[in-house]
């Protein structure tokens, strides 16, 4: 197994982060969502250029090649690309809101090494650092085990239909404060 490295992301990245964006979306998301379903996360997920201007964004390589990214917010905007309707970019209040973490994928041939874990570590790290005591993520039904693994609860189950079908989401938090 090749060595992981991890960075915050630059927008360099933006090119092969939509890549890999679009192939987590088209592969192993397809286990959970019909193709209706994998059709509208296209439109609900993606890139969110804001979390990398704001440095809060991480890239995950295996010998330079990117396998992984994801990052966490500090704005109200709890899901979703540039591109997605019902943004809200504004500030969120350590201390008082949760930090957000956002925008997570990991190649498909690069499944279940430790990357996703790897990127929670460092956006709770994040969040935490700069005054949040706790952070919640929406997550689609093939992430939901991986951030019950990691002691994320679920706090709601819905379906978002903006992209014309319902796809199931769930808002998932966890407590930062040992």
């Amino acid at each position: 197994m090749a060595d992981l490295t991890h960075r915050v992301a630059t927008e360099a990245d933006i090119p092969a982060i939509v890549v890999l964006m679009d192939r987590a979306i088209a592969g192993p998301l397809a286990t959970f969502l019909t193709a209706d379903q994998i059709a509208a996360s296209r439109i609900l997920m993606g890139l969110d250029s804001q979390i990398i201007a704001d440095h809060t964004y991480f890239v995950v390589e295996a010998d330079g090649v990117l396998v992984g990214c994801g990052g966490w917010s500090r704005r109200i905007t709890t899901y979703g690309g540039d591109h997605t309707p019902g943004r809200e970019p504004a500030p969120l209040t350590p201390g008082v809101d949760a930090a957000r973490v956002r925008a997570m994928y990991t190649h498909p041939g690069h499944v279940r090494r430790g990357i996703g874990r790897m990127i929670l570590d460092l956006c709770e790290a994040g969040a935490r650092d700069a005054g949040y005591d706790r952070v919640e993520l929406v997550a689609t039904m093939g992430g939901e085990p991986l951030y019950l693994s990691a002691g994320y609860v679920a706090i709601e189950r819905f379906e978002d239909d903006r992209g014309g079908v319902p796809v199931p989401l769930v808002r998932m938090g966890k407590s930062l404060i040992a």
